[in-house]
């Protein structure tokens, strides 16, 4: 007999016996795992992800009078309330590939939360706080957009109807279509004649009057070769091609009244630096947008045929931030576009060292550039103005 028929024949050992008992216990202990933890919530099956976003603590239930845990003692209930994820009714939305909407609010207005909490403060459904001051004050600090709110704004006590065009478009407005509250002047008799009696500096001091400067702004005869004329700058392109535009910083919409009467929209974008800015524009029969030089233009790439400014961008704002809007306009401008820097001014050195080579690394082609002295506070500033007709490049503007 073999080796092999005498292993084979050997009685079963106690060692065989306790590998087969351990290896049916195994197997029990398997079984027992998968039917327990099959049916139950922590299954071990694989599970989908699922996405997972940082938010605002949502408003407490309506029923919970101890709200402690869940609202947040330094914010308002309605800040909580609008900045909490939202679900859409209809489920899944794929344009927003997701089940909920979040209604946005500028990061920066974090940094300001007396301000911040003291604007979304009020009476739901009722009137809103007289605080003009207070949400401009946010917006150029950056906390833009502002949240909404659920509450009625003043509007003057005896509202005037505007006057109709084309008479609006040259018309002082009534003093009844502006609520004053949030201004040194009370009146437009005050805003025409404050160039004249009001001592220190306000933004636009004198362009409220309509019949001063703003009546040839433009059009009128050229006092320097800074000065580019309406007409001039649309003749460089075919007639009937600049069709819609923005005009940044706008002051009381002269542009954009300039350009209506020649059959062209812009749009005006203007903050209420001390004065009705946006009323009055808008009272003019033209379109006010109340948004600072911060935020992201709110027009989409390669649509508008002009945008226009005019002092506003110049060397009061950080280079960064120029460098970034100036590419925010190249962005909504489309190909052919223009970009009509009207009497940019900075300091002497800072044209060559700085600016003119800041503009053309955005890649516009120059049209016109015209540079020259800026005299108005005296030859010893040493100040310059750039104007400047650029040109969006119709092919590999990208």
């Amino acid at each position: 007999m073999d080796s092999t028929s005498q292993t084979a024949a050997k009685p079963f050992s106690c060692n065989n016996l306790f590998f087969l008992l351990l290896l049916l216990s195994s197997n029990l202990l398997t079984l027992f795992v998968s039917t327990t933890f099959n049916n139950a919530s922590c299954s071990l099956k694989p599970q989908p992800q699922i996405a997972t976003v940082t938010t605002v603590d949502p408003p407490p239930p309506e029923d919970n009078d101890d709200d402690s845990e869940t609202n947040p003692p330094d914010l308002p209930p309605e800040l909580i309330a609008f900045t909490s994820p939202q679900q859409l009714p209809l489920g899944f939305n794929k344009n927003f590939d997701s089940d909920q909407i979040f209604p946005p609010i500028g990061s920066p207005c974090k940094i300001f939360q007396d301000e911040l909490r003291r604007y979304m403060s009020y009476e739901v459904n009722g009137s809103c706080p007289d605080d003009e001051l207070l949400a401009q004050k946010l917006l150029l600090r950056g906390c833009e957009p502002l949240p909404r709110r659920r509450c009625r704004p003043a509007a003057p006590r005896d509202y005037a109807e505007p006057y109709p065009l084309p008479e609006s478009l040259w018309s002082t407005p009534s003093d009844s279509s502006v609520v004053w509250t949030a201004y040194t002047c009370k009146n437009y008799t005050c805003l025409l004649n404050r160039h004249r009696n009001q001592k220190g500096f306000d933004d636009c001091k004198d362009c409220f009057d309509l019949n001063g400067r703003e009546k040839n702004r433009w059009i009128g005869e050229s006092i320097s070769d800074l000065d580019f004329s309406i007409d001039d700058v649309l003749a460089v392109k075919k007639p009937g091609s600049v069709r819609i535009g923005l005009d940044i910083g706008g002051g009381v919409a002269t542009f954009a009244v300039r350009m209506r009467e020649r059959n062209i929209t812009i749009i005006t974008s203007s903050m209420n630096l001390n004065g009705p800015f946006n009323s009055f524009i808008a009272a003019r029969g033209v379109v006010p947008l109340y948004v600072s030089i911060s935020q992201r233009l709110p027009f989409f790439d390669n649509t508008l045929d002009i945008v226009h400014s005019m002092h506003v961008l110049s060397n009061w704002i950080p280079t960064p931030l120029l460098h970034f809007l100036i590419f925010d306009i190249y962005r909504v401008l489309r190909p052919g576009g223009l970009f009509w820097l009207d009497h940019f001014f900075c300091v002497g050195e800072q044209m060559e060292n700085v600016y003119a080579p800041l503009i053309e690394s955005v890649g516009f082609s120059k049209v016109k550039w015209v540079v020259g002295k800026k005299m108005d506070r005296g030859p010893e500033l040493n100040e310059m103005y750039l104007s400047a007709l650029l040109e969006k490049p119709l092919k590999n503007s990208w």
